[in-house]
């Protein structure tokens, strides 16, 4: 990149000469974005993208190949392609094409018309963007064009409530000062009004003829998609001027407010910040998708194997038997050995056998997927009326793995609590205000309070706001100076914008509910923010009208975690005012206050432990030459190229220095409604709540106890505060064996053995008598989670009931989440509101979002998504549960059904020379999964239930199978391949037995190969017809019509198949006219089938009704329950009806039985602890899932002797 011959050398003063030298490489990777107004030749050598965007991926031409290419992609797919090209080789195929190409252009047509249907809503959507209009300055006239024809360097005129057309920066505004009003909820989700402020020497180009002049050059970052910084500078007049984030218009900002505006595009297109966070989020899966892989590999295996030994048994029946026949059964012409001959028996069978894998398992576990989303969605019990959001499911893909969460990682503020903030308590100058007393000087508790303080003597109070406390009134009132100074403070250090709608009608929009209280607060005191300027603060204190002069913000983020405003009072006093976290701001006081400071501590342990969000407030005097030199270096400092925000930071610090001590803020945030009790009832779940906040430690333990996570009925609660390695390595250890010494000493002498091993240390803690909770502050956690110390965090946290992590960045909530994954191997699920959940919410196995007050960014990066965290227990323990039973109960249905299709081909190869010939006809073999087979599976994947929603909720532990993944594993599935094995088997075996001697109604014989292939077909689709309805928990009436009409479909098939209408249409193809007729109106034939369906299902029912007597499990309880209330509430209805008076004897002794029933039934003390139910109706049970579940955790080896047992207490 060299410097234009045109350009003028005055700015070469201006401008660094390195910056010059820089090109855009080769490759398209851009070092610095560089952007000249009213000069679009100039910067068409960039080759800069143009502004027209294009989020579809296909057009008319490329739809079919590209989609084509995608779908193959697929193993499975690109397998069943595998197998159509082997079935068009005539000399191993002994199945028509369509076997194979039906069922694969129905997946694939089904998946091309999705993707078509979703590209089309995305080119109308990109049309519809890229042909808004926008007025663009061109050659000195503003012009109306296209927003895809807009260019970088165009200057562009926006007017109020139109979209943002590209990244612009701001040049001037038709408010004073260059300032406009924007709403970024595209960008972030926030609906607050935010303010943006053109830089002094271009605010003045108002006029069009003097923006056709300007001729500035913006050197600045490459496109990037930091929404909050941007760092560049305008070059223009021979003189540099910096630009940051509060100089821009962001692309997807609405203009609010502000009549109209002019800004340069810097970025446009695929370059827009908003088009750069667009990227593909991670591609998450389910535990039950890898081990799905896992086993489609496994019977492909199978698959093989079945084929190698039916192709040597070929080879061998040619060598001994067929080379006697050749003159009748000739070798096809390609065939010159037995051995060939076995080697393309081998490619036939691996044909004819592939229905074990069929393609329609793939699309269906889809659709059942789809189909849990949309109960989801519209779940009116997840809806919030208040805010009128329904939850959303933003994937399709991880319904299941809802049933089987064993951590979840819970954000407090927003999440638990309701993230509206209200002024609550106060320290100033060492005296708290917010707290009441009665007239014998008691503290008055929650219920007691007097009426609020009156605030009526000033106009402007927001008479939504109430504080009890009238003696901080009395101190405005009599000018107490601190008092004064530190409303003041609240007026002054923020970044409110104030609306009047009407005389003395103020509205404020803060960009956080803290600001808004906090701002608030001081206007009901007396201390009004009015308005604000770029260069001006205007404050009504007691009435009078005081602008001060606004020289610097030192804005919030969440690495300085404190604010500070710089201003200059009309007396020409210039003062810091500082707003922070106490962690941070309390190093940075003088000296001087450390007696006020140790007073104003105990006052934020005090607030800390009633649970309220605190701040501390300081400020500073600055002299006149200090500030002169500090703002110097200031502006060079944003003038940098490179590491700015470094620099400022640095500048900022130093500034922020020495401060006085004001006094501290306590804000209440509340809990959400029924948040306690969800957290109860996911704990009873065995679901461990782990609760990562930025706040501090007094406060988040002090919402733990609020929320019911800690008790005091815990054996203990660990703080872990330590400030170095050792220190968190020694509380740690302390804990543990803590721990350990408890579990010793438990019960009749009972002792653990003591295994301190690194791969025993886990089970052994987490086995422990009694609850614990973990509290550990983020100082100590940064250790906590280093490589050779973050084994021991996790051994100990994971032994505990609760966790709590305080003063957490978000970054260290990722890798506390990812420390779990890595380890455990249990499924995690991220809970949160707020940006800073986003990495989070990124890193678990399943992101939750909660649409709340901090915008909508958690939504947007979330898997799940609804407004209050209490839905969170019906997410999980009905929708999760119900899921993961559906898609269990699938999976084994669908493997056994396929296996005993396929496998009776198997057996029938060694009574047809191994010569791959089929058993059943072809359309039956092309129908059975996608026409007789496939929507009754579907039915119950979509629809079945093993308890209702309300017994799912009120006995939890039900949600342990998933947890422990009982329901579809490796031993369930080998279970289903044997009993599919063993249908398959009786299948073949019965017909072929009875066909072997059976004869006609008229005397001949009744075994023929076409005969003895219907009674096969039918007597499957009977038997696994018969099988789905045993297997069916909830039956709808769409459960009956799929499994009644998929038997119905396939007898009309049958016999239109066997029809003349068909022969005489395709007599090439249907030439066994009247077959099936023939052949079923056999009673033999019907006979045998009802004898197979027999055999085939009796041990199946034997062997659940021997379960459910002997070993139930808990689902099998509560069914029982629910049946014996039933039975119950029909005697008393029919009790009333007839009206009956029995004796006191005969009505206590009905009394007795129902009562006993009621001990049962009632749920009482179930619903408190539903193992109780488990374990009085089945303790074996309850100690074979507890023994399953040390096993999974415990990997390397079990407890020995009475380990083995649940301990009590």
């Amino acid at each position: 990149m060299t410097v234009p011959k045109e350009m003028p050398e005055k700015w070469a003063r201006a401008r660094p000469p390195p910056s010059w030298s820089r090109k855009k490489p080769s490759w398209g990777t851009e070092e610095e974005r560089r952007a000249r107004a009213n000069d679009r030749e100039y910067n068409e050598k960039f080759q800069y993208a143009s502004n027209c965007i294009k989020t579809s991926k296909y057009n008319i031409l490329t739809f079919l190949p590209v989609n084509l290419f995608e779908q193959f992609q697929e193993v499975a797919n690109t397998y069943f392609l595998f197998l159509l090209i082997l079935q068009l080789i005539p000399q191993i195929s002994s199945l028509s094409w369509f076997t194979t190409i039906v069922p694969l252009v129905l997946v694939l047509t089904i998946t091309a018309v999705k993707d078509a249907t979703d590209d089309y809503f995305r080119h109308k959507s990109d049309n519809q963007v890229n042909n808004r209009q926008s007025q663009v300055l061109i050659n000195g006239i503003l012009q109306q064009e296209q927003w895809m024809n807009v260019c970088v360097g165009d200057i562009i005129k926006l007017e109020n409530n139109q979209f943002v057309a590209a990244d612009l920066l701001l040049l001037s505004s038709s408010e004073p000062h260059g300032l406009c009003y924007i709403e970024t909820a595209e960008l972030d989700g926030e609906t607050n009004m935010k303010v943006r402020q053109a830089i002094p020497i271009t605010s003045e180009l108002g006029d069009i003829s003097k923006l056709a002049k300007f001729d500035g050059e913006v050197i600045c970052e490459p496109p990037n998609n930091k929404l909050d910084k941007f760092s560049g500078t305008l070059y223009w007049k021979e003189d540099k001027f910096p630009l940051s984030n509060q100089n821009m218009l962001l692309r997807g900002c609405v203009l609010r407010n502000t009549e109209w505006c002019f800004g340069l595009v810097i970025f446009a297109g695929p370059d827009t910040k908003l088009m750069q966070n667009s990227g593909r989020t991670k591609f998450k899966r389910t535990s039950i998708d890898r081990l799905m892989n896992t086993l489609v590999l496994w019977i492909f295996g199978f698959l093989v194997c079945m084929g190698v030994i039916l192709a040597i048994g070929n080879a061998i029946w040619e060598h001994e038997v067929g080379t006697r026949f050749q003159v009748y059964l000739p070798w096809d012409e390609a065939v010159d050995s037995a051995f060939f001959s076995g080697f393309l028996s081998f490619w036939s069978y691996i044909i004819i056998l592939n229905t074990v894998v069929p393609i329609s398992l793939y699309v269906s576990v889809e659709v059942i997927r789809l189909g849990h989303s949309y109960f989801i969605n519209w779940d009116k019990k997840m809806f919030c009326m208040k805010k009128r959001t329904p939850a959303e499911a933003r994937t399709t893909t991880l319904n299941e793995e809802l049933g089987q969460v064993e951590y979840i990682f819970s954000d407090k503020t927003g999440t638990l609590t309701q993230n509206i903030m209200v002024f609550n308590k106060c320290s100033i100058y060492g005296r708290s205000y917010g707290d009441v007393f009665d007239v014998l000087g008691h503290k008055a508790e929650l219920g007691e309070k007097p009426e609020p303080v009156d605030f009526s003597f000033n106009p402007l109070a927001d008479k939504k706001f109430l504080f009890w406390d009238p003696s901080l009134l009395e101190a405005v009132k009599i000018g107490d100076p601190h008092t004064h100074e530190f409303f003041r403070l609240l007026s002054l250090c923020h970044t409110v914008m104030s609306e009047e709608k009407n005389e003395g009608e103020l509205y404020y929009k803060a960009q956080s509910p803290d600001e808004g209280a906090l701002v608030t607060a001081a206007r009901n005191f007396g201390f009004v923010f009015r308005s604000r300027t770029p260069k001006t603060i205007t404050v009504h204190e007691m009435g009078t009208a005081i602008t001060y002069q606004l020289l610097a913000i030192l804005d919030f983020n969440n690495i300085r975690k404190r604010m500070s405003v710089i201003v200059r009072n009309p007396e020409g006093k210039i003062r810091l005012y500082c707003k922070g976290a106490d962690t941070i701001l309390l190093d940075r006081l003088h000296h001087s206050t450390q007696e006020l400071l140790n007073t104003t501590m105990d006052h934020l342990n005090e607030y800390a432990g009633e649970g309220l969000r605190t701040l501390v407030l300081a400020y500073r005097d600055l002299d006149e030459e200090y500030y002169e030199e500090w703002a110097e270096r200031r502006l060079q400092a944003s003038l940098a190229q490179d590491s700015r925000e470094d620099r400022l930071a640095s500048i900022y610090e130093e500034v922020e220095n020495n401060m006085m001590l004001l006094g501290a803020t306590a804000i209440e945030d509340k809990l959400q409604q029924g948040v306690p009790e969800t957290i109860a009832l996911l704990t009873l779940a065995n679901i461990k709540i782990w609760v990562l906040t930025g706040d501090k430690q007094e406060t988040a333990v002090n919402i733990g106890y609020s929320c019911k996570m800690l008790t005091d009925d815990m054996t203990e609660v660990f703080i872990v505060t330590g400030h170095t390695v050792l220190e968190v390595r020694e509380e740690l250890r302390k804990a543990r064996e803590k721990m350990m010494d408890s579990s010793r000493s438990v019960g009749n002498g009972f002792t653990y053995q003591e295994k301190l091993s690194s791969s025993k240390l886990t089970s052994d803690l987490e086995a422990v008598a009694g609850e614990y909770a973990l509290v550990i502050n983020g100082h100590s956690l940064a250790h906590a989670l280093e490589a050779d110390m973050e084994l021991e965090f996790l051994e100990t946290a994971c032994a505990c009931k609760a966790v709590i992590c305080c003063r957490v960045t978000p970054l260290q909530k990722a890798q506390v989440v990812e420390l779990v994954k890595k380890y455990k191997k249990a499924v995690t699920l991220a809970i949160g509101d707020g940006a800073n959940d986003v990495s989070m919410i990124k890193t678990a196995h399943i992101g939750v979002g909660i649409s709340g007050q901090e915008g909508i960014q958690a939504v947007l990066a979330s898997d799940y998504s609804f407004s209050q965290f209490k839905f969170l227990q019906r997410l999980l323990l009905v929708h999760g549960r119900w899921s993961y039973l559906r898609m269990c109960k699938f999976l084994c249905y669908f493997f056994y059904k396929n296996f005993a299709f396929t496998m009776v081909h198997f057996w029938f190869g060694f009574f047809c020379g191994f010569s791959a010939q089929t058993v059943y006809d072809q359309y039956f073999i092309t129908l059975y999964n996608i026409v007789y087979t496939s929507l009754p599976v579907l039915a119950m994947g979509v629809f079945d239930q093993d308890v209702p929603e309300q017994r799912s909720m009120e006995y939890p532990k039900l949600y342990e199978p998933g947890q422990l993944n009982l329901l579809f594993n490796k031993r369930e599935f080998f279970i289903c391949i044997a009993q599919g094995i063993y249908t398959s088997v009786l299948m073949f075996f019965i017909p072929y037995g009875v066909f072997a001697e059976a004869t006609r109604d008229d005397g001949t014989q009744l075994a023929d190969y076409q005969s003895f292939a219907v009674t096969v077909a039918t007597s499957l689709v009977i038997v696994v017809s018969v099988q789905i309805g045993l297997d069916t928990g909830y039956w709808t009436a769409i459960n009956h019509f799929f499994i009644w009409g998929s038997l119905a479909v396939y007898f009309a098939i049958l016999f239109a198949m066997h029809s003349n209408g068909l022969f005489d249409m395709f007599p090439n193809q249907f030439r066994f006219v009247g077959n099936a007729q023939n052949t079923l109106a056999q009673p033999t034939v019907w006979l045998t089938i009802v004898l197979t369906t027999v055999v085939c299902i009796m041990p199946v029912v034997a062997f659940r009704f021997l379960r459910l007597n002997l070993k139930p499990d808990l689902s099998d309880t509560v069914r029982y329950t629910q049946l014996v209330r039933k039975k119950q509430k029909a005697q008393h209805r029919c009790m009333r009806r007839v009206g009956r008076t029995g004796s006191r004897r005969s009505g206590y002794a009905f009394s007795h039985q129902e009562g006993f029933g009621e001990l049962i039934m009632s749920g009482k003390n179930m619903r408190l602890s539903s193992l109780a139910l488990s374990s009085f109706t089945t303790r074996s049970s309850s100690s074979w899932i507890e023994s399953l579940r040390r096993k999974k955790s415990d990997s390397a080896s079990s407890p020995s002797g009475g380990a083995d047992k649940p301990l009590k207490g």
